[in-house]
């Protein structure tokens, strides 16, 4: 059995929406390794003047959770991981 852990992460552009989802997978990868699928929860926009200005994604975000990565040798405690704040915010 393998136990995956989910976690969500916000995607931006102001291209496309697919472009937002791509930006939150991108952003997510920088400090998570092997990440194993993703799903697209919600899709939203900021208007301004009737136009769309910013496109957000919110996507769950699944890997592997292995106690080798998430464990301390010496406690045997979990270790926990911190995501860097995304820029757009």
């Amino acid at each position: 059995m393998t136990a995956v852990k989910i976690i969500k992460v916000l995607g931006t552009s102001t291209e496309s929406w697919e472009a937002a989802a791509e930006e939150a997978v991108a952003e997510a990868s920088e400090t998570i390794q092997d990440i194993s699928g993703v799903e697209v929860e919600d899709w939203t926009a900021e208007v301004d003047d009737g136009e769309i200005v910013r496109y957000k994604t919110t996507v769950e975000v699944a890997f592997p959770v292995r106690p080798e990565l998430h464990t301390s040798e010496s406690t045997g405690r979990g270790v926990i991981q911190r995501l860097r704040p995304s820029q757009s915010e």
